[in-house]
């Protein structure tokens, strides 16, 4: 008789194997970069070759569809039908990576082969996303194994391959395939646990929109000394605009772009959470951000605005001139609960009110939030199953910190959303050096193999 405990222990003798880092070794040796100029032949490459043939092993049907924006990567749609009866899954993954910066790695490091350090398992994918997806498909595969060629429940598998260029065609794909991307319930990995020892879940993401405030007030540069005193200095104006936004010591000033009051069940779920602390964590500014709150209040239930650059003159060879221009990126990170989409305006009557006409906005890119109440039957269930496989109280995060797709799931397709991430704060995912750690992965397949099986013990699907 198969039992939880079996499909389990197959799911983490898979990875004692071996088997887990040749299949993650094969994998990382795709440059899947999505980032422009991207070759999508890799990237179909790395659908046909390796992603459709995991999900035939598990006897979905498989297809691989055009991205409905031209220049853009394929999709894989993979649907395994066992029954009405049954609940149905959606899991969903990307394969492409970011730009392998292959000149900055460590020496002895690449960013397309994979090395073994002790607990590190370094390459271009591992924590972001190739790994995360392998663990996923090896537990359901394991857990199909122990239950003699059956999950108990229906399965679909959405992999794309732009995600780390902005998703390209992703909504547009979920619109047009809503009834083949039907389900109950979304179950992805991406992104890395609030701690490396801690299983975590989180329930959606932060949303993130891109501001760009220019001061375009002549041609040119003219000398300090000459015309100091009669010519209005953009960069001190733009300076001025910022410090109307955001104080010294990051409280937001503007009301528009503060989110309305944390939900109960938002501080619940935060209440035993602690920001940082691992080792290669930097060090958390206590003092820093929206007063009266946790840090963990203020990452993952509030809203920041961060000045990510600022422009005038030359930085490099400064010289006694008036700039003619300059110009502030800025990024508001934000909750469910935040007007984002009239942002621009909501600045503009705000820099308007201070006497502040020749600062231009424009807003250059916008991704919603998303949050699926931690008071949610699915979040209760996958609690109880990371804590019953582990023994850990896993960490629930009402939404990541960081930006992720999940409007296409949670707004277009109407699900609830429940990612479960395997890589950790410090895997310098996104840049050289990166790395999973592969205790984290073994717990990870454990967790995942213990979440599917629950999920084929359930009668049928849950009320979101």
């Amino acid at each position: 008789m198969t039992t939880r405990d079996t499909a389990i222990d197959r799911a983490t003798a898979y990875f004692d194997s071996g088997a887990f880092l040749a299949d993650l070794s094969r994998r990382v040796a795709y440059p899947t970069e999505s980032r422009p100029p991207a070759d999508t032949t890799k990237l179909r490459a790395y659908l046909t070759d390796e992603l459709a043939p995991a999900a035939r092993r598990l006897g979905a049907t498989t297809r691989i569809i055009d991205n409905p924006v031209p220049t853009a990567g394929p999709f894989l749609l993979a649907h395994r039908h066992e029954s009405d009866e049954l609940p149905t899954v959606l899991v969903y993954g990307h394969a492409d990576v970011v730009p392998g910066q292959d000149d900055h790695w460590r020496t002895g490091l690449s960013p397309w082969h994979l090395v073994v350090e002790g607990d590190r398992l370094y390459g271009r994918g591992t924590a972001d996303n190739k790994g995360q997806h392998t663990v996923n498909l090896a537990a359901l595969e394991q857990v199909m194994a122990a239950r003699g060629g059956t999950l108990g429940f229906n399965l679909k598998l959405l992999l794309e391959t732009g995600e780390e260029s902005g998703s390209p065609g992703l909504h547009e794909f979920c619109r047009r395939f809503k009834d083949d991307l039907a389900a109950d319930v979304l179950i992805a990995s991406d992104g890395p646990r609030l701690a490396a020892d801690r299983p975590t879940l989180f329930l959606g993401s932060r949303g993130a929109a891109n501001l760009r405030l220019s001061v375009p007030l002549r041609a040119g540069a003219h000398h300090s000394g000459n015309w100091g005193g009669a010519l209005r200095n953009p960069a001190t104006v733009l300076a001025a605009a910022l410090a109307t936004m955001v104080d010294a010591r990051g409280r937001i000033l503007v009301e528009g772009l503060r989110p309305p009051a944390i939900p109960e069940p938002v501080k619940a779920a935060l209440a035993d959470l602690t920001v940082g602390g691992g080792e290669d964590d930097p060090a958390v500014d206590a003092d820093w951000g929206e007063p009266g709150l946790t840090p963990a209040e203020r990452v993952f239930a509030w809203n920041t605005l961060e000045v990510l650059a600022l422009s005038a003159g030359d930085p490099a060879k400064p010289v006694g001139a008036i700039p003619g221009t300059a110009h502030a990126d800025v990024q508001l990170r934000f909750v469910v609960g935040t007007d984002w989409q009239k942002l621009a305006e909501t600045v503009r009557t705000h820099l308007d009110a201070h006497a502040l006409p020749f600062v231009e906005v424009e807003l250059l890119q916008a991704v919603p939030a998303t949050r699926l109440s931690p008071d949610s039957p699915w979040v209760h269930w996958a609690t109880a199953s990371l804590h019953r496989t582990t023994g850990k109280t896993p960490a629930v995060l009402p939404n990541l910190g960081g930006t992720l797709p999940n409007d296409a799931f949670a707004d277009i397709l109407g699900l609830p959303t429940v990612w479960v991430p395997h890589s950790h704060p410090s895997c310098a995912q996104h840049a050289p050096d990166e790395h999973l750690l592969g205790s984290v992965a073994r717990e990870s397949l454990a967790v995942m193999a213990g979440l599917f099986w629950d999920l084929g013990e359930s009668p049928g699907s849950m009320s979101a």
